[in-house]
C-alpha cells in the first residue's frame, strides 16, 4: 500500500483539506504550490497528485519533468478544468489516472491503485452528446495544448482576441 504522496496544487485551502484527509487515513501527503518547488524536492514519493492549472503554469508541461525525476511514482492528474484532450495528453505524458475536481479522497486513493488501461474511465463521460459549449471548450483546450499553453498564439489560431481567450479560460469548465 502506498503511504507517501505529493500534492502539486496552487490552492492552499484545497491542499490543507486534502493533507488533513490523508493524515486521518495514516498517509503522508506533502504539498508544493509550484513546479519549481516540486522539482527542488529530493524526496521520493510513491504517488503524485498534479493539478493542471498551477497559477500561470501548466501541469501538462510539468508532467514530463516529474516522470523523469521520479520514474517510480504513480502520477494522478486532478483538475477543475477537465477535458478529453487534456486527459489524453496527461495519460500520454505518463499519468496513470485523470480525475475531475471535486474528487473524494477515496476516489483519489483508488486512482493510484488501479492497474491496466482504464485510465480514462474516471472521466465518467456520459453517453449523451456533449453540448455545443462543451465542444467549444474541448476545442479551445486542444488548440491551447497544440500551442504549448501560449495564450497569444492560441488566440491567433482561434481568430479571437487574447483577452477574450483569457477570460474564457479563467471561467470554470462548462457543463457537458
Amino acid at each position: 500500500m502506498m503511504t507517501d504522496f505529493l500534492l502539486v496544487d496552487d490552492n492552499e485551502t484545497f491542499a490543507r483539506l486534502l493533507c488533513r484527509g490523508f493524515k486521518r487515513r495514516g498517509l503522508n501527503l506533502e504539498w508544493a504550490a509550484t513546479g519549481e518547488q516540486v522539482l527542488a524536492l529530493s524526496a521520493r514519493f510513491q504517488g503524485i497528485l498534479l493539478d493542471l492549472n498551477l497559477d500561470g503554469e501548466s501541469g501538462l508541461q510539468l508532467l514530463p519533468a516529474l516522470v523523469a525525476a521520479q520514474p517510480e511514482a504513480r502520477i494522478v492528474v486532478l483538475t477543475g478544468y477537465a477535458s478529453i484532450s487534456t486527459a489524453i495528453a496527461a495519460i500520454k505524458l505518463g499519468a496513470v489516472q485523470y480525475l475531475p475536481k471535486p474528487a473524494e479522497i477515496d476516489a483519489i486513493l483508488a486512482a493510484f491503485e488501479e492497474e491496466g488501461t482504464e485510465q480514462t474511465a474516471a472521466l465518467s463521460i456520459e453517453e449523451a452528446s456533449p453540448s455545443l459549449r462543451r465542444h467549444q471548450w474541448e476545442y479551445v483546450q486542444f488548440v491551447l495544448q497544440q500551442h504549448e499553453g501560449n495564450i497569444s498564439a492560441t488566440a491567433r489560431a482561434l481568430g479571437m482576441h487574447r483577452r477574450s481567450l483569457q477570460r474564457m479560460l479563467q471561467k470554470h469548465a462548462v457543463s457537458r
